[in-house]
């Protein structure tokens, strides 16, 4: 005998996001972060910020027919164009970007930070249109969606490749709102908050607030939304990390009895914005080593780390239906 029921319907699939941040430039985890798509099922692809690279190394010409590096104060020789290769490719692993140049060339570049920083902009632009071809490629022909932004570390320069990205497939996430499926939204604020290290996407509290604000104008339903905020809330155990002390450069850890002093990084105005405004979920990143989840009032808030330098992809796979996370699960590969 067939059953009737009173009321109600059959529930539609969740939304399947899997997210990751904090790339850092490295090769390795970007491209494994696009094929997580198909290899976890997802229906979009969110990524956190922090896309570039964070150093350049030099590979210099001695003069005499070979080259050298120098890599955490180790200098390293080369005589063959394949262990040149494979020393730039064991670095893009680790996300640091290489130049060619003769002595006189670094010699000269180390006394001039302007033409390093369109040095670094320029490596930076080429790696990022790069990993937009791969992902173009990669995703043609498949229903999901990758959603790339900024976070404090990309500069504006960096980030205008985002903007007219090819495809269907790709989309910039800090262009506004965007629908991820019939019932959820997207709404994405990639600012930090101030850190010792004057990084060119710092803002102050009353900064996010406003951001976050102009964004969320644009929902009609904030339960709907997810918040793909790349600074965490502040004090939520997503923001923990070493207390660094920004009289000296570069910043050390401040040290009490010995031991590293800890404290939130995170954001205030994230913070009240999750608590007042009950999104979905929350996606942060920023702090690499808090990841972990948090309950903010109804929402659930999620920080999926970084091991960038390890090459190492530190993801989160978050399901969601109406307005309700089903299931999430930490990823390492």
């Amino acid at each position: 005998m067939p059953r009737f029921w009173k009321k109600g319907e059959r529930p539609g699939q969740p939304l399947r996001i899997f997210y990751a941040s904090d790339f850092h430039g490295s090769d390795t985890t970007f491209r494994k972060f696009v094929n997580a798509g198909k290899f976890y099922q997802a229906d979009v692809l969110i990524c956190g910020g922090d896309l570039m690279g964070k150093t350049v190394v030099p590979v210099v010409a001695d003069g005499r027919g070979s080259r050298y590096a120098y890599l955490h104060g180790q200098r390293q020789e080369f005589t063959s164009r394949e262990e040149i290769a494979n020393f730039k490719m064991a670095l893009g692993k680790t996300g640091a970007y290489t130049v060619d140049c003769e002595q006189d060339e670094c010699e000269s570049l180390s006394k001039d930070k302007d033409e390093v920083e369109k040095l670094f902009n320029k490596l930076a632009t080429e790696r990022l249109e790069s990993w937009i071809g791969f992902a173009q490629e990669r995703l043609a022909g498949t229903s999901t969606r990758c959603f790339l932004g900024g976070g404090n570390d990309d500069t504006e320069e960096f980030l205008e490749q985002l903007k007219d990205m090819p495809g269907d497939n790709l989309v910039y996430s800090e262009s506004g709102v965007h629908p991820l499926d019939d019932r959820h939204v997207l709404v994405t604020v990639g600012y930090s908050s101030p850190t010792p290290w004057n990084t060119p996407r710092e803002k102050t509290e009353e900064e996010i607030e406003s951001a976050i604000t102009s964004v969320t104008g644009e929902v009609a339903d904030l339960s709907s939304a997810i918040f793909n905020f790349h600074v965490p809330p502040i004090d939520s155990t997503l923001d923990r990390c070493i207390k660094l002390d920004a009289a000296v450069w570069p910043p050390a850890p401040l040290m009490d009895h010995g031991q590293p002093v800890y404290f939130g990084a995170g954001s205030q105005a994230v913070r009240t914005a999750i608590e007042t405004m009950q999104p979905a979920a929350g996606l942060h990143g920023h702090i690499h080593e808090s990841r972990g989840v948090v309950k903010l009032g109804g929402t659930m808030s999620f920080n999926a780390g970084s091991e960038y330098g390890e090459g190492l992809l530190r993801g989160l796979i978050v399901s969601v239906r109406d307005s309700r996370v089903l299931d999430y699960q930490f990823t390492s590969g």
